[in-house]
């Protein structure tokens, strides 16, 4: 997970103090902004189709898709379009682990040999003691990374059955002792899920349906890909782009006994009801699928590696920026990658899902936090008014000899513009009126600098920004 810097909060972020925020000026600026900047991520860096949205609490304050779900057919990606979440998946095996643990069927120290009894990994050279749940959850129980099998990689993704996973385990070793390094091992949730299932009595699928989707409302969330909706609903995935720009669709696939850790698919407005659902936990309003005592201990750091490098709760990923706690996970499968952030003191979270196995759903996740938070920490500061209306400014100017846009948007009393394409929003350029068309640029410190002046054709439309004696055209 990326680190989310320059993220400050000075509000208590309760819910009385977030209520209807989505309609606050501040706010609105700052997602018109984002919205400019996602969209030229897509254009920029061909991604297929990207949704993202952003949850204040219990309230989804933007959802959008960019691109196509499927190029060949223009089927336009949206907020309800399925994708593969792949390793967010494990957050909901976590899940199941903890019901489990509450209900008192297993310990988080019991060894995982305890429940399934044909886990036999050879323990190689390594030495250590056995193999306990704990660890598969925070990926420090020493496991390989992967079943022996070359799924991500392979033709056809051949990922194995749950018997061919059992047969396979006793060929495999360990990589590290028990509880001494961070291996991420999608081996280590997938036997995760084969403890709920043992334990429960259920099938997996049925488990996880009846005890967490279901309840949750997430209707649109499968432990599986429904290749039945294939390239209409469920976006077609992608390859990352090669050197020559192609850019090939992928078939469907199918995770198998990998899915507890990788097979699940959603849309952004049902992880955005994970989210929400989260924060209403925490703060004691509700206590369905977990209780409040277990998420927090969920979204505790539990495991840290010697090198304090790599921090991880139970299921969850978990970050310091800036003093501030982010939790979520991402996914990456074949033609997919995918975000989930969440910042649950403040109760925020950004979801981000994209079609191409190059997707840059952590970095637009991480920017929505920072921009949009950014918005957040003045919602109590004097907006002002513009002495002019700033929508007729609105658009994105550039050069067509050098290439590149900006894009400048109202927000507040002023137009607020971010360079294309850029990585990221960090450096935005702040537009302050002067009179008549002419503005001023000016730093976060109140100075001003260089002059920006509108240029207007016969009609009175404007047609391109005056500054540095060169005309930028609108675009």
């Amino acid at each position: 997970m990326k680190r989310v810097c320059v993220f400050l909060f000075l509000l208590a972020g309760s819910a009385s103090v977030w209520a209807g925020v989505g309609s606050h000026p501040q706010v609105r600026g700052a997602l018109a902004l984002v919205d400019a900047w996602i969209e030229s991520v897509q254009a920029y860096d061909d991604v297929p189709g990207i949704s993202v949205g952003f949850v204040v609490d219990q309230e989804v304050v933007f959802s959008k898709g960019y691109g196509y779900a499927n190029v060949r057919r223009k089927v336009e990606a949206d907020a309800d379009t399925i994708y593969s979440i792949c390793s967010i998946s494990k957050l909901f095996t976590s899940i199941g682990v903890m019901q489990q643990r509450d209900a008192g069927r297993l310990s988080l120290r019991d060894a995982v040999a305890d429940h399934l009894p044909w886990f036999d990994i050879q323990p190689g050279d390594v030495g250590g003691g056995p193999v306990r749940i704990k660890g598969l959850l925070t990926h420090s129980a020493g496991l390989p990374r992967e079943s022996d099998f070359p799924y991500w990689l392979g033709e056809n993704h051949p990922f194995p059955t749950r018997e061919a996973l059992r047969e396979r385990l006793g060929q495999q070793q360990m990589l590290y002792p028990y509880a001494t390094l961070f291996q991420y091992s999608n081996l280590g949730l997938s036997l995760a899920g084969e403890i709920v299932a043992a334990r429960s009595g259920q099938p997996y699928d049925a488990y996880v349906r009846q005890h967490i989707l279901d309840p949750l409302g997430m209707s649109e969330t499968r432990t599986f890909f429904p290749k039945d909706l294939h390239g209409n609903r469920m976006a077609v995935g992608y390859r990352g782009k090669l050197r020559s720009g192609d850019r090939e669709p992928l078939p469907p696939f199918d995770t198998r006994g990998i899915a507890p850790a990788a097979g699940f698919t959603s849309t952004v407005n049902d992880l955005a009801r994970f989210a929400s659902w989260q924060f209403r936990v925490l703060a004691g309003s509700e206590q369905s699928v977990l209780s409040k005592e277990t998420l927090a201990e969920m979204h505790q750091v539990a495991w840290v590696d010697p090198d304090w490098k790599v921090t991880w709760g139970l299921g969850f990923a978990i970050d310091n920026a800036d003093g501030q706690t982010v939790v979520g996970h991402g996914g990456g499968c074949p033609g997919y990658i995918t975000s989930l952030l969440m910042v649950p003191k403040h109760k925020l979270a950004a979801v981000v899902l994209t079609n191409a196995a190059d997707g840059p759903a952590d970095t637009i996740g991480v920017n929505l936090l920072k921009t949009v938070g950014g918005a957040l920490q003045k919602l109590d500061q004097p907006i002002g008014e513009a002495s002019v209306p700033l929508d007729a400014y609105a658009g994105n100017y550039g050069s067509r000899i050098w290439g590149g846009e900006i894009a400048l948007r109202p927000w507040g009393a002023r137009l607020v513009g971010v360079a294309l394409p850029s990585d990221d929003m960090d450096n935005l350029v702040k537009l302050q009126h002067v009179e008549g068309d002419a503005f001023v640029r000016v730093t976060d410190d109140g100075e001003r600098r260089e002059a920006w002046v509108f240029q207007r054709d016969a009609k009175g439309n404007v047609t391109g920004v005056l500054r540095h004696s060169n005309v930028y055209e609108r675009l």
